[in-house]
């Protein structure tokens, strides 16, 4: 793949921004393809499993803007950035060409990757990964990303909680960064296969989850987190493009 081009998996919307800071917010997604982590509940492998490969599409930078404007109705708007991991993807050139028509870009990222583009984004997810994803989080990558984005998007850390030790987790990152929001969401322990977006959800699993998050959370007296469910699965379950 040249400089020039971007892996994609897919681009849709508009629909609702479903977690984290922006929960709720019209958005239209790009989806890129590929990921240098294997979380042990990925609900996008079709976006990371490198068996899907050949189902990414390399599109030049005109050609993605053409299909994100084509779903906006030419209207600007947010432009979720996500995967996958979008931050191994040459974005930078994207992010330019829509904020010269308007448009605001958010972008995820588990924080393994720090690139100097991130200062142009509007909103940086930073998303490390708890010890339930069988993930190890490289906290002086994410103080790597914060430095490169000094000055520039609104920055929010969100973590997917599990259990006890994922919500240690969470606790840990909210001492290391105190200034910055953060967000709680439940996990989804029925992530989808990655060619059956209609596969059963365990919606009353997930809302269990949810209680207990939200009662460990006012227990403890922790008022600096902000615990929100993940609003698309509850609306649509395991559906793609929503």
């Amino acid at each position: 793949m040249s400089a020039e081009t971007i892996r994609v998996s897919e681009i849709f919307g508009p629909t609702i921004q479903g977690e984290g800071a922006l929960i709720g917010l019209p958005t239209v997604f790009v989806r890129t393809g590929g990921c240098d982590y294997r979380c042990s509940w990925c609900d996008s492998l079709h976006a990371v499993d490198s068996a899907y490969r050949d189902q990414w599409i390399p599109m030049a930078v005109d050609a993605i803007w053409q299909e994100v404007t084509k779903l906006s109705g030419g209207r600007p708007m947010t432009v979720s950035l996500s995967g996958g991991n979008p931050a191994i993807q040459p974005l930078g050139p994207l992010i330019e060409l829509g904020h010269s028509q308007g448009y605001r870009f958010a972008l995820e990222t588990q924080g393994s990757v720090a690139r100097d583009w991130f200062r142009d984004l509007d909103v940086l997810v930073l998303s490390p990964k708890p010890p339930s994803s069988g993930m190890l989080t490289d906290w002086g990558e994410i103080d790597n990303c914060l430095r490169l984005t000094a000055g520039g998007p609104e920055i929010a850390l969100k973590i997917v909680v599990f259990d006890d030790a994922d919500y240690a987790f969470a606790q840990q990152a909210g001492e290391r960064y105190p200034y910055i929001p953060l967000f709680l969401q439940p996990g989804n322990h029925t992530p989808p296969p990655p060619d059956d977006d209609d596969a059963c959800i365990d919606i009353d699993g997930v809302m269990d989850r949810m209680h207990w998050l939200v009662e460990k959370v006012t227990a403890d007296r922790w008022f600096a987190a902000r615990v929100l469910p993940q609003l698309h699965v509850l609306l649509w379950g395991n559906k793609r493009g929503v």
